[in-house]
């Protein structure tokens, strides 16, 4: 299953989401999980931010090599399941094809229509992004979690 993950620059939320939703994929034996990311405003090649590359690294996730890309019909076509971070976002990629495959992060992950967005730390200081860090690794630990429980179902 191709997953990923949108919000506006791929600087911030999207790349530590990726991180995240990549090392619990391996924890959980999900081989056929992959993970990607992209933004719906993304200057193309940019870096992580400095606070998504101090607080990853502090939660012993690597986000040196991460260069953002802006979200894309392509991108979109070539994902089974789309996570946004934020209302806006799920429009966009909906716009471009993701209908009936794109939800709230949240969302998916408790199974509700909540449409609560995931906060963004652009620009916060060290404890927003910490904050942001930590809603990601849970939503995304349920979301694994209906992940692995939907594939025992169907195996």
């Amino acid at each position: 299953m191709r997953v990923l993950f949108v919000c506006t620059g791929n600087t911030c939320r999207s790349p530590m989401a990726e991180a995240i939703a990549r090392r619990l994929a391996a924890e959980r034996g999900l081989e056929d999980v992959s993970v990607a990311s992209a933004g719906t405003s993304a200057w193309e090649g940019a870096p992580a931010s400095d606070g998504a590359l101090l607080v990853s690294l502090e939660n012993g996730l690597d986000l040196n090599s991460h260069r953002a890309q802006v979200l894309t019909p392509a991108l979109v076509g070539a994902a089974e399941l789309i996570l946004v971070m934020s209302p806006h976002h799920r429009d966009r990629a909906n716009l471009l094809g993701g209908e009936g495959r794109t939800h709230l992060l949240t969302d998916f992950a408790t199974r509700t229509d909540a449409g609560r967005p995931v906060q963004d730390p652009f620009g916060g200081e060290l404890d927003v992004y910490r904050a942001t860090f930590n809603e990601l690794a849970r939503e995304i630990g349920q979301v694994m979690d209906r992940l692995a429980a939907e594939r025992g179902a169907r195996g």
